[in-house]
């Protein structure tokens, strides 16, 4: 069921969907912290940086859509919500170059090449599509496309080849991303206080700790 969060009020100033909020920066801080922590890997390679990357720039995207897309969008306009989302699908590339480049030792130049360029691709018409209609739903075609084709296929395939624990932990991190746009699409919400998004927040939360977990896995086998 679809409910509508109230404002708060601190201080005087007025915090729109405070939970929600909140719970987007629940996100961030796993992200950050996953950024950090990745890091401190003395490893060199491209999934590494890809990897990294990808959590930094998640983490952006979630500051940006707590603070701005929700609590204050009120002082701004709705075109505000831009760079959270078009940051958010920058993330969604970077992980999917990482699946790419962690798969290339097992697949053909030529399908490793096609990937790459579908990558380029999709990301630029998805941000453009997205700018022109400002409509979320492109942001959430781009996510799945990125993460059930892309990044799902990929370690599906090294996972049944090698038994990756990296890419055991990635299938489950998808796992819950998935359940988390499920639960968003659906507005299937408990409360005023603990809306559908707070919901889709949480698993969010969830799945970025099993990319954190799976990052560990790859990056250190390819040392």
């Amino acid at each position: 069921m679809y409910y509508k969060q109230p404002s708060i009020y601190i201080f005087e100033i007025r915090i729109d969907e405070p939970i929600t909020s909140l719970s987007a920066v629940m996100v961030a801080g796993v992200c950050f912290y996953a950024f950090l922590a990745l890091t401190k890997i003395p490893v060199q390679n491209k999934v590494h940086i890809y990897l990294c990357f990808y959590f930094l720039f998640m983490a952006i995207a979630t500051t940006v859509g707590g603070i701005i897309g929700h609590a204050f969008l009120y002082q701004l306009s709705f075109a505000w919500k831009l760079p959270g989302w078009i940051t958010s699908m920058f993330s969604i590339a970077l992980i999917e170059r990482a699946a790419i480049e962690y798969a290339r030792p097992h697949i053909s130049q030529k399908l490793s090449t096609i990937f790459k360029w579908a990558n380029l691709i999709e990301l630029t018409i998805f941000v453009t599509v997205t700018i022109i209609t400002m409509k979320f739903i492109f942001v959430e075609v781009h996510s799945a496309y990125g993460l059930m084709i892309v990044v799902s296929s990929l370690n599906f395939y090294i996972y049944r080849k090698e038994k990756s624990q990296g890419s055991k932990f990635f299938l489950i991190a998808v796992g819950f991303s998935a359940i988390s746009a499920i639960i968003f699409m659906n507005q299937w919400g408990i409360c005023q206080w603990f809306t559908h998004s707070d919901i889709s927040h949480i698993f969010m939360v969830i799945s970025a700790s099993f990319f954190y977990i799976g990052a560990r896995h790859i990056i250190t086998t390819l040392r």
